[in-house]
């Protein structure tokens, strides 16, 4: 047991570090190539936060643990967009990005339903209208809607590239590290990405066993803030700094990140058997996307009181995720 804990600790540990120097490494190449802030945020940012999730979610597929990598992307999103985007509303009210309002969210709600409406196949068709017991499957992510996924994720990606493109600015070079240095910090952080990924899933489901909690709740808690911390932290910095584009983007393309790359590559690797508790949490996933949303197009910023209501919401989702 206390083994499994310090596992689970260095785990978090090299997972939080190697995501730092990693988005280190990437933000500086991409100030040396003078990309806009919200770009990075969208791009180099949301990858190198959300690669903590693409381990664990990944090792988990490749164990057989399907249902932590579900619950760990749909646990993270939940996360990203109540906790993180309410912390940094609460510190300091966060305006909004008008790309972020016009382009990018409605994209994100849109993977949202998709990956719903393809997670929830047997419910939605009717298959298993009878369903009672949270356990049984709701549905199935097949190896071919894995490759959709992770298809849509790269035409995602191009058309972010190419609006990067346009918009480079003709502003000097900020604190940008050396080559050398972007690489080793780069190539460090993913290695600690990796390694931390397998402590956390292996730690995580012998944790799961001893204390007779199911791997769905320890991936929507445990393993989803532990992964989610480099997007807190990120955002938060990003926010205090003034680089706004950059926090909200980071929330924004991390979610699409996970939703597309990460359940697409799991998915592809081992088709995911869909729990109805963690369909269940998908609509909710959804949900708090439309209220993020709702949010963000109220005003020019995300207030203080809006994301209070953001972090009251995820406590509650959590204590409902416990008792469950």
């Amino acid at each position: 047991m206390i083994s499994d804990i310090l596992l689970l600790i260095a785990g978090f540990i090299l997972l939080i570090k190697g995501a730092d120097f990693f988005v280190d490494g990437s933000a500086s190449v991409a100030r040396m190539l003078r990309v806009p802030g919200v770009i990075i945020g969208l791009t180099i940012v949301a990858m190198g936060t959300s690669a903590p999730e693409l381990a664990v979610s990944i090792s988990a597929g490749l164990s057989g643990s399907n249902e932590i990598a579900v619950s760990n992307v749909v646990g993270s999103n939940i996360f990203n967009l109540l906790v993180v985007l309410g912390v940094c509303a609460i510190l300091k009210p966060l305006p909004t990005d008008p790309d972020i309002k016009k382009r990018d969210f409605p994209i994100n709600i849109v993977a949202t339903a998709a990956v719903a409406l393809l997670a929830g196949n047997r419910v939605l068709s009717g298959q298993a209208a009878n369903l009672r017991n949270a356990s049984e499957a709701a549905g199935v992510l097949y190896r071919w809607n894995g490759l959709i996924l992770v298809a849509a994720f790269v035409i995602y990606l191009l058309f972010t590239v190419n609006i990067a493109r346009k918009n480079r600015t003709d502003e000097p070079e900020e604190e940008a590290m050396p080559v050398w240095k972007s690489v080793v910090f780069i190539l460090g952080g993913i290695a600690g990405i990796i390694i931390g990924g397998q402590f956390v899933v292996n730690s995580a489901k012998s944790l799961a066993l001893a204390w007779g909690m199911t791997e769905t709740l320890v991936g929507l808690t445990i393993v989803a803030i532990g992964t989610s911390l480099p997007e807190l932290v990120t955002s938060i910095v990003a926010s205090c700094k003034g680089e706004n584009g950059m926090a909200i983007g980071n929330v924004v393309g991390s979610n699409l990140f996970n939703l597309l790359l990460i359940l697409g590559v799991s998915s592809t690797i081992h088709p995911i058997a869909i729990t109805m508790a963690s369909f269940v949490d998908l609509v909710m996933a959804l949900a708090v996307t439309l209220l993020g949303f709702c949010f963000v197009c109220t005003g020019k910023r995300v207030n203080r009181v809006e994301g209070g209501i953001m972090v009251a919401l995820y406590i509650a989702y959590t204590v409902y995720a416990i008792i469950r």
